[in-house]
């Protein structure tokens, strides 16, 4: 069986979601943030970055959301959340997951976690007053260049869409207005009525 870690309100709820959607055997460790919880000496014998999401399986710990993701889909292909016989398809789904793990989510952090790259309040201040702007820019190229539609690849859902779906749910916090994003906003509707996603959502948060 696998074990899954996570945090609620955290990039780990896409894997969550592709986890269940896939079928998969597999149990839940909630990582308690509020304490500390990821900083733990037991948790970071699992997990030396210190953060979520992560899951062991029976052959180690594997961590980052695209990585897991990709996992996921490769284990239960026949769940199809990727197009895993269509070479450059599937490449396609690596760009835009990694898009939005190295570039949309810094983003989103500088505003909650400044601290990681500078010490000078004045300069976390900054980070944070430029935030809104610098999430608000990935999310528009999102809505004018990637979301193929009605799902991000196109006819086919799968795990881009739980992945944005989980990023898209911080836009307000983090100053950007929806209204601007139409397509973004009609996705993440779509998403949070999928009885799948709504499951997932309301375990993390009871």
């Amino acid at each position: 069986m696998l074990k899954f870690y996570y945090a609620p309100h955290t990039c780990a709820l896409a894997s969550h979601i592709a986890l269940e959607q896939a079928g998969a055997d597999y149990e839940t460790v909630r990582v308690d943030f509020a304490t500390n919880g990821q900083r733990t000496p037991e948790y970071l014998a699992i997990n030396p970055k210190g953060r979520v999401p992560a899951l062991v399986t029976d052959r180690g710990v594997l961590t980052e959301t695209p990585a897991i993701l990709m996992f996921i889909c490769q284990r239960y292909p026949n769940a199809r959340l990727a197009p895993l016989d269509d070479v450059f398809a599937l490449a396609q789904v690596q760009s835009f997951n990694s898009y939005l793990c190295s570039t949309v989510h810094v983003a989103h952090a500088h505003r909650m976690r400044g601290y990681r790259w500078a010490d000078d309040p004045a300069a976390i201040a900054e980070m944070q007053r430029k935030a809104p702007a610098a999430v608000g820019e990935c999310f528009a190229l999102i809505e004018r260049e990637m979301i193929k539609g009605p799902w991000v690849m196109g006819n086919t859902y799968g795990i881009c869409d739980m992945y944005l779906f989980t990023l898209s749910q911080w836009l307000e916090a983090d100053g950007v207005d929806l209204k601007k994003l139409p397509k973004v906003g009609d996705h993440r509707l779509r998403m949070s009525e999928h009885p799948v996603v709504r499951k997932v959502v309301m375990e993390e948060l009871t």
